[in-house]
Order: C-alpha cells, then sequence, then structure tokens
C-alpha cells in the first residue's frame, strides 16, 4: 500500500501530521543546503522507528539541531553531544547524534568543493538507488538502503514518493524534480 493511499485510512491528529508532510513536503525538491542536511537529520532518525514518531518531533530537532543550520551542527562540542542525548525532545541515539555532527563536517566539505550539497547531490544524477547507496555508505555516516532510498525519494531526486494517481505526484511535476530527467 502506498503512502498516498494509506493516510486515507488514517484519522484525526495522526491523519493531519501525516497529511501535512505528504501534501506539502514528501517528494518535494529542496534547494536549500540546511533544509536538505535537516531532512537528512530526519531520516538516519527514523531507522528502526516509525515516520510519525519523527514527524511529531521535527519542531523539536529543529529546535535541538539549531535549526539545521550545517555550519553550526560541524561546531558541536562533547558539551553539546551530551545536550543532544539528554534531550527528550528528539531520538536520544549517540549513533544517530555523532552521525549528524560528522555528515555537517562533510557537508561542509562537498560544499566546497561543489558549492553546495545541492550541487553534489546534482553531480551523481542520474544513479539507481544501489549506487546512490554506495555512494552514500562511502561518504555519510549511518545511511544504508532504506535511509538513503527515503531520502531521495523526500527530496525529489528518486521517483516514488506518490503514485501517478495521487493529486500531489501533479504538483511536484511542476517543480521539475531530478527524477524526471533521469
Amino acid at each position: 500500500m502506498s503512502y498516498c493511499t494509506y493516510i486515507e485510512s488514517m484519522s484525526g491528529v495522526q491523519k493531519d501530521l501525516h497529511k501535512n508532510y505528504h501534501d506539502n513536503q514528501y517528494g518535494f525538491p529542496i534547494h536549500d543546503d540546511n533544509e536538505l542536511f535537516g531532512r537528512l537529520i530526519l531520516e538516519i532518525n527514523q531507522a528502526c522507528l516509525s515516520w510519525e514518531i519523527i514527524l511529531k518531533k521535527e519542531a523539536s530537532f529543529r529546535h535541538a539541531y539549531d535549526n539545521f543550520i550545517i555550519e553550526k551542527v560541524a561546531s558541536y562540542t562533547e558539551t553539546d553531544r551530551e545536550r543532544l542525548l539528554n534531550d527528550p525532545g528528539i531520538i536520544r541515539n549517540r549513533l544517530k547524534i555523532n552521525a549528524a555532527i560528522e555528515n555537517a563536517k562533510t557537508i561542509i566539505s562537498l560544499q566546497k568543493e561543489y558549492g553546495s550539497f545541492e550541487k553534489w547531490l546534482e553531480s551523481h544524477h542520474p544513479k539507481s538507488k544501489q549506487e546512490w547507496v554506495k555512494i552514500f555508505k562511502k561518504t555519510f555516516r549511518f545511511t544504508g538502503g532504506e535511509i538513503v532510498n527515503e531520502f531521495l525519494m523526500s527530496i525529489g531526486i528518486l521517483p516514488g514518493a506518490h503514485t501517478s494517481s495521487c493529486p500531489v505526484y501533479h504538483k511536484i511535476l511542476k517543480e521539475n524534480p531530478l527524477w524526471i530527467n533521469a
């Protein structure tokens, strides 16, 4: 069952939470490096958990990780790591926290070499999911197949976020996601 269809089986606050993400974020291209980094943090933190938990904690993640400003996260100290490990508003997993900090440092290096994180992503397009996973595992921490696939679908690089019968699919097409040109 697709996410598009699954949302229709939900009700109340749960449906509102998922529908907002589905209708306004999921699959839409992101052109801001800090927001791309933020989405990567969220996808990494979703590993072994439900996406609903992450959606409920998104504002807390944004606050805890300084609005996903790459330079700030890259400069986090041991004090910041401890602060994050003690923050009940986020997922308090040392491996995921360390990955966020180290991945911020990696993105800064990619920005220096390619001009932006977005341009680095574009420089590798088009690739299959398997090729993307190899690139991400070589480049970033805590990025397995499902994390990479969901991250790339959620930002419009890989297809599959929405079914072609979903009205949001047609809104995304107007934004010219990279997967159209694969």
